[in-house]
């Protein structure tokens, strides 16, 4: 293993530890999660990780990595669970987690639309395939660089720095192997939009697919043509259900803290 290499998978391990987050409750339950996740579904997870500040600051959102569920596709996983989502993640490159990995945190269903059977299985064939590869090292030294140091870059040339990989198609980012799993069956996410106007012609709508290594996890989220979907909602969710907490019984939980 080349020093270089070594260096690499060093400052990973560093950025990707996650820090102390003090109280915390995820966005949803847990059980509502897995039961309404579906193939294709994207998640996004607002990370603490040192790593996840550094992406927060270039993409200026909350949402700091993402996944994609496959449903059982017969991937180990460690355990007893069973390995659902495949991810890139930044020390062990693509890889197939259970759900669990991430019920903890503040995480966001993004949902394609309109997607066929047909294409979805490709879709989830173009990810399996990819299993094992390693994430970008060349990100991670450039993101290195934001998170220790960030420079006031204005905002509109952030996502520049998005694309400051080797462009080796064998490593990806998280947000650019799912993109590129999407752009496979072309399946829009947030394609540029052009409108040739000649005289004595209609203008026709036409897209432009943006390169895979521009797109960010909360690209996903602002998309048209994703569908946020909560678990909670989903449920017949009745506000009038909820129990609020008394004055008294909080002031018997902050003795207990």
């Amino acid at each position: 293993m080349g020093l270089l290499q070594r260096l690499g998978e060093s400052i990973a391990g560093y950025l990707a530890r996650e820090r102390p987050r003090g109280m915390y409750v995820a966005t949803s339950n847990p059980e509502l999660l897995k039961k309404n996740l579906k193939p294709g579904d994207v998640l996004l997870v607002e990370g603490s990780s040192r790593f996840s500040s550094a992406i927060k600051y270039i993409t200026q959102s909350t949402w700091s990595h993402s996944a994609i569920y496959v449903g059982d596709c017969g991937l180990e996983a460690e355990g007893e669970e069973k390995a659902v989502l495949i991810e890139a993640d930044v020390v062990e490159g693509v890889r197939a987690v259970p759900i669990s990995q991430y019920t903890s945190f503040h995480t966001r269903i993004c949902r394609p639309v309109g997607i066929t059977p047909d294409e979805l299985k490709d879709l989830i064939q173009f990810l399996i395939d990819r299993l094992g590869y390693q994430y970008d090292l060349k990100n991670i030294f450039d993101l290195a660089r934001y998170f220790l140091h960030p420079p006031p870059i204005p905002t509109k040339w952030r996502r520049q720095l998005l694309a400051l990989g080797s462009g080796d198609p064998t490593r990806a980012i998280c947000s650019s192997l799912i993109a590129m799993a999407f752009q496979s069956v072309k399946y829009p996410i947030l394609p540029e939009r052009l409108q040739p106007c000649e005289e004595d012609d209609e203008c026709r709508e036409l897209y432009h697919i943006r390169h895979h290594s521009l797109f960010a996890p909360r690209d996903f989220d602002v998309s048209p043509y994703f569908e946020i979907v909560k678990p909670t909602i989903y449920q017949d969710f009745d506000p009038h259900q909820l129990l609020w907490a008394t004055d008294e019984e909080l002031r018997k939980m902050e003795l207990r803290f």
